[in-house]
């Protein structure tokens, strides 16, 4: 046994796919699976594919790489916008990628050409959480110029909201959604076969029945792999939240104040730390450092333990309510979606497997 481990179960990932797409197949939505919250590991891959997953999505080619190389016959799409020294792997690994600008576009129709294929492209617009995407008054504009490029293929809009703004996805913003798609129909006489309606925070509100009838994609990875909908976090029915479980090992335990002694200044990472004086307590020393996962992405499983803060290498808890926490013991940990994002980047963090 290697700790600090990470431990997957591929049946509950598998599950908490058939949960999704049991909620948006009524509505006609397809579910992309997104992998880039585990580096495109093809095992937790596999147990998306598994559940009904058709494509497969993530923001870095090397992951896609990956993805290829285990899947050659799974349609796959870049999420993050390809940059220009990008867009030849962009063609070569994928089958659609998001896109917002006009020198991107014009590179990625050259490097289609150049390898004999059609890319498809789904246009990102920017309803309002203001990261990716045209702003709705330039849209026309641009699709005007892309509809003439050779080797390319408009396929839709999209959007991401509740990622860097917040901004939650409603019946509104994604009915402007899909009134432009509406809109540049019309104006070039055309189709748009999809609109993708965002990421997992639009799964409480496909849960309610309120996202507009021509939303018809989804890219989802947190709501996959930790069966939560990504506004409130509240679990979708029938879904598992604990698919992924990290376990550190206790390398010291001793009493200890809980106030410094002398003078405070910077900690290693250029903060100014806080203390509540508490007396002493009887402390322990995990495994497990800001340079496996971020402390605030740790929830720690026995609730008799209380994470006091953590450097590069190490955890501080205290383990003063259960006596028999000893050197050598194991604590497990449940994660928010940057703790998994953490743990399952980090080369020290090993992964176990479980069916």
């Amino acid at each position: 046994m290697s700790l600090p481990e990470i431990v997957v179960d591929l049946t509950k990932i598998t599950k908490n796919v058939e949960v999704i797409r049991r909620i948006a197949e009524p509505y006609n939505v397809d579910v992309v699976g997104v992998t880039k919250g585990f580096l495109g590991d093809p095992k937790i891959a596999a147990a998306m594919l598994a559940g009904g997953i058709r494509m497969l999505a993530d923001s870095r080619l090397e992951n896609l790489a990956r993805l290829k190389l285990a899947f050659p016959e799974t349609p796959l799409m870049l999420l993050r916008l390809p940059g220009l020294s990008q867009v030849d792997d962009t063609v070569a690994l994928t089958e659609v990628s998001l896109n917002s600008t006009w020198e991107v576009l014009q590179a990625l129709s050259q490097a289609a050409l150049k390898r004999h294929k059609t890319h498809r492209v789904i246009l990102m617009v920017d309803m309002g959480d203001l990261r990716e995407g045209v702003w709705p008054d330039e849209l026309s504009q641009l699709v005007a110029r892309i509809l003439p490029l050779k080797g390319l293929i408009l396929e839709g809009l999209g959007v991401n909201l509740a990622c860097y703004g917040g901004v939650i996805p409603t019946t509104e913003n994604l009915g402007q959604l899909v009134e432009l798609s509406a809109a540049m129909e019309k104006e070039f006489g055309i189709s748009l076969p999809v609109i993708s309606g965002g990421n997992s925070a639009t799964l409480a509100l496909l849960q309610s029945g309120n996202v507009p009838s021509r939303i018809n994609q989804l890219r989802i990875g947190e709501g996959i792999l930790q069966g939560t909908e990504a506004v409130n976090r509240h679990r979708l029915p029938g879904a598992f939240s604990d698919a992924f479980i990290l376990r550190a090992e206790i390398l010291e335990i001793y009493n200890k104040p809980t106030m410094p002694i002398g003078s405070i200044g910077q900690n290693a990472f250029g903060e100014i730390p806080m203390f509540l004086d508490k007396g002493w307590r009887k402390r322990g020393i995990i495994a497990l450092g800001r340079q496996d996962v971020p402390t605030d992405g740790l929830i720690i499983r026995d609730a008799r333990l209380k994470i006091y803060g953590s450097s590069s290498d190490h955890l501080i808890v205290d383990v003063t309510e259960a006596p028999e926490v000893t050197v050598g013991s194991v604590v497990e940990f449940d994660l928010n979606y940057g703790g998994l994002l953490g743990a399952m980047t980090s080369p020290y963090v090993h992964k176990r497997y479980i069916y």
